[in-house]
């Protein structure tokens, strides 16, 4: 499978070449307070992010009643509170996510959001998103993973709790219908030690699929996505919230609005840092090059006539002049032309 190399999100290009595409996900972090989302909003817009996502779903589409919560949900929500009611509290309507996605035109940022249903994504498709972003849990989902892919806008998949093989299978069911792929390492538990985290997983993505890579980020505080960078993935994606010390079910493995800056600076640093896949010399290396590289210059008187060898000429710092030891075999073939003293610099 060849997919693109080259993909646009709004006014954004992610490639090989680009700099790392940043989505920082508020999630369901506004538990359904919209104000809270144009909050959220802000302090995205206000780090520096390329991106703000969100999550939308139908409760009784998503989940049967009986469904108990996850793990992590259960320390950080209401016990007594069932995973559909905890859903049903935050749902985001169709009006109020055309809300948020002209709030986010008005600060200059992306909006994307997840949908988790049919239902949400046939919405979500009257509003004309630049992308979806398909979770974890959609992975094997098949049938729904055809109806993204055939709604022709870049997908940006996570990968968690899934096996190579079913990567494998999601690729293949959206690669007939759309060729513009982001596949994202994922862990998914909220938050992760830092032994989940399983970067060479990228290296494992690398070899089996010709693909944009990215990694979704559960890790503690701005955790593995600066360490992914350098393995080549082109998305990072980070949950934030106002204040870590609200109940819900993300905002304790949630950056703090602090936290979401630091993140956003490290990740534009470490993409400074990269800085192009062509070697050549530095602008800033041009002086600093001709002041400490080495030319031939004579290692003893040299007379007209003379073969040059490594016991008449020897390389050394000349200011730039004369001619590097990169061609001393085309120097040893030849005779000098003129008499050399010591260190004399050869002009040949």
């Amino acid at each position: 499978m060849n997919f693109n190399k080259t993909i646009k999100i709004q006014n954004k290009i992610i490639s090989k070449d680009s700099p790392t595409f940043i989505i920082a996900e508020a999630g369901v972090n506004h538990g359904g307070d919209m104000k809270l989302a144009m909050h959220l909003i802000d302090l995205a817009s206000g780090s520096g992010a390329d991106a703000v996502k969100f999550q939308t779903f139908k409760a009784d589409q998503l989940i049967l009643s009986n469904v108990k919560k996850a793990p992590y949900q259960l320390k950080t929500t209401d016990t007594s509170q069932s995973q559909m009611d905890m859903l049903k509290a935050l749902e985001v309507t169709r009006d109020q996510n055309l809300e948020l996605k002209e709030y986010c035109i008005s600060k200059n940022i992306i909006f994307l959001t997840t949908p988790f249903d049919e239902v949400s994504l046939d919405e979500l498709d009257e509003l004309d998103l630049p992308a979806y972003k398909i979770a974890s849990t959609d992975l094997t989902n098949l049938p729904f993973l055809k109806k993204v892919a055939e709604k022709n806008k870049p997908i940006l998949l996570s990968t968690g709790m899934s096996y190579l093989s079913e990567v494998s299978k999601a690729l293949d069911s959206i690669y007939q219908y759309n060729k513009d792929v982001i596949l994202l390492q994922c862990t998914a538990n909220y938050p992760i030690k830092d032994n989940e985290a399983n970067l060479n997983v990228i290296n494992t993505f690398k070899k089996n699929y010709d693909i944009i890579i990215g990694y979704s980020d559960h890790t503690v505080g701005v955790g593995a996505s600066p360490f992914a960078i350098p393995m080549g993935v082109k998305v990072v994606e980070k949950h934030f919230t106002n204040d870590k010390s609200q109940i819900g079910p993300d905002h304790k493995a949630s950056l703090s609005p602090k936290e979401l800056i630091s993140f956003v600076e490290t990740i534009k640093k470490v993409d400074s840092f990269m800085g192009t896949h062509l070697k050549f010399p530095n602008f800033s290396e041009t002086k600093t090059r001709i002041s400490l590289q080495k030319c031939m210059v004579a290692n003893c008187d040299i007379k007209i006539g003379d073969k040059f060898s490594s016991k008449n000429i020897i390389a050394k710092r000349t200011g730039g002049e004369g001619i590097s030891p990169i061609y001393i075999s085309e120097l040893y073939s030849k005779k000098a032309s003129q008499n050399y003293t010591k260190n004399e610099i050869i002009r040949e």
